[in-house]
């Protein structure tokens, strides 16, 4: 019981680490947080599902199948990387376009029905588009689990991370949604929206020419 206790909080702390690093998912819900803390919530909640996604991957033995198979790998994070481009593209493409404030962000405003759904699908997407972060779950999980898993934690560490996950990006939602870091937003939208859309694509682009490159 020890044991099991030892292996699920160093995976809970090296996971928390990982999940405070800045990157893609990071610059997604921070973006949707201005506009609205119940789409930021819901894209909190999507980068939860694709860490509870990947979590089970990597139990699974993602990392054995990458290593069996090295195009599997190279072909997901080009893939991968492509989504990014794109999700830059669009991100950069839409910086002069007005936002579109929300009630819940304390601006008279219809909410657009079903718009947490969408919200919640892509940060799912953004979440997943990155196939190293299965790669580091992985290494993480062969570095505290034990040889033989118990089922309870087999059980107990998709949970975790699920909650580690939301919990973050719920708190980044949280403080990015109130009134003067929103002001801010917006007053400098166009140079911060460019801004992250230009890492977003930079990011996209290194993960494809390192997948051409076949590293």
């Amino acid at each position: 019981m020890i044991d099991t206790t030892l292996s699920l909080l160093g995976i809970a702390g090296a996971m928390t680490v990982g999940a405070m690093s800045p990157g893609p998912s990071f610059v997604m819900v921070a973006r949707t947080a201005v506009a609205s803390r119940s789409d930021g919530l819901a894209a909190a909640l999507g980068m939860g599902a694709g860490g509870l996604a990947f979590a089970i991957a990597a139990l699974a033995g993602l990392q054995a199948a990458f290593l069996a198979v090295p195009g599997l790998y190279l072909a997901i994070k080009g893939f991968g990387g492509a989504y990014l481009i794109y999700l830059g593209f669009r991100i950069w493409r839409g910086a002069r376009q007005p936002l579109a404030m929300t009630q819940d962000a304390d601006v008279s405003s219809t909410r657009p029905q079903g718009r947490g759904l969408h919200t919640f699908l892509l940060g799912l997407a953004t979440q997943v588009s990155n196939p190293k972060t299965a790669v580091v779950y992985a290494s993480i999980f062969a570095a505290f689990l034990p040889r033989e898993v118990p089922l309870v934690l087999a059980l107990a560490v998709p949970a975790v991370i699920f909650c580690i996950e939301t919990g973050w990006y719920a708190i980044v939602a949280l403080a990015l949604s109130s009134a003067a870091p929103r002001s801010a937003y917006l007053r400098y939208k166009v140079w911060i929206d460019r801004a992250a859309g230009g890492v977003m694509g930079l990011l996209g682009l290194r993960l494809v020419w390192s997948a051409l490159r076949g590293n």
